[in-house]
């Protein structure tokens, strides 16, 4: 990273420039924050607030993108209050220990990551989701938790988890009954985050049963591709005239034998199932290999 040091203690700044240059960090020093403001291209912005007679806000406002951490001697409104109302991120009181300056740049270096890599995960499935119509007839903030949603169509219960999550402001957690470590996990997950779980499809009868009990209690959204009728939870089936295609959008081949092995593997015997698709009955036992697609019984 590339690190800009504002301190008018130069012993102090050749002493952090050494210490972070040694771990491979990139250092230059500066006394005031007139010199400062010159250049904005830093990762990172030590300033301290010890040196007198000195605005430190067109610092602040200069590296409003870079994690700016102050370097204090004391606290006050003054040192650290307004500093971070400014837009500062952290302080650390003199002496530090440079394992506890390091810590925090990793630590906010890593905030704005997940933070960026957060806005993107937003920002796409806001577009994946555009073109599906609402879905629930009622208000979200009325249904009760778990619940079960029959589609044949994923995105559509893709849609109504994320959204649901979002309005209610809690984590969500993604899992796929199609992994042997599911269940494991879903036992983990802590009562205030909702879990939503795909592939209830590929569960054995006794391994639904398992299940229902295992999220009782939880704030759980379970998507099937089948019709659901052996529970004692709400369903919502949710009905669409385009079962495999969105709005504009055709699957590869592939994905489109994937979908319909998926979907209809226990609608039709494996010989009218592999006609329909043009195949044999040998292709349609290596795809379900290929796919990890198991076959209920």
């Amino acid at each position: 990273m590339k690190i800009l040091i504002i301190e008018n203690e130069v012993y102090l700044a050749q002493s952090i420039a050494t210490k972070l240059g040694e771990l491979g960090h990139i250092c230059e020093m500066c006394t005031s924050t007139r010199d400062a403001i010159k250049s904005a291209n830093y990762d990172v912005v030590l300033l301290s607030t010890n040196i007198n007679g000195q605005d430190f806000n067109p610092v602040i406002d200069t590296f409003k993108n870079s994690i700016i951490i102050l370097m204090v001697s004391y606290i006050s409104n003054d040192t650290v209050s307004k500093p971070l109302s400014a837009g500062a991120k952290d302080y650390i009181l003199k002496p530090f220990m440079i394992e506890e300056l390091i810590r925090k740049i990793n630590h906010y270096q890593d905030y704005e990551k997940l933070k960026k890599r957060n806005e993107a995960y937003e920002k796409y499935l806001n577009h994946s989701f555009a073109n599906i119509e609402k879905i629930v007839p009622e208000k979200e903030e009325d249904i009760e938790l778990p619940l079960f949603i029959s589609s044949s169509f994923q995105k559509h219960a893709d849609a109504f988890a994320f959204k649901y999550a979002n309005k209610k402001n809690v984590p969500i957690y993604f899992i796929s009954l199609s992994d042997p470590k599911a269940m494991s996990e879903i036992a983990s997950i802590p009562h205030n985050a909702i879990i939503y779980i795909i592939d209830y499809q590929v569960l054995k009868k006794s391994e639904r049963a398992a299940l229902c009990e295992m999220i009782a209690d939880k704030q759980a959204i379970i998507a099937s591709s089948d019709k659901i009728d052996e529970t004692d939870f709400r369903v919502i089936e949710i009905k669409s005239d385009n079962n495999v295609f969105d709005h504009g959008e055709i699957l590869p081949i592939e994905d489109y034998v994937k979908f319909i092995v998926l979907n209809y593997q226990n609608k039709f015997p494996d010989t009218e199932l592999s006609k329909k698709l043009g195949i044999s009955r040998k292709s349609l036992w290596e795809k379900r290999k290929k796919y990890d697609i198991i076959k209920k019984k």
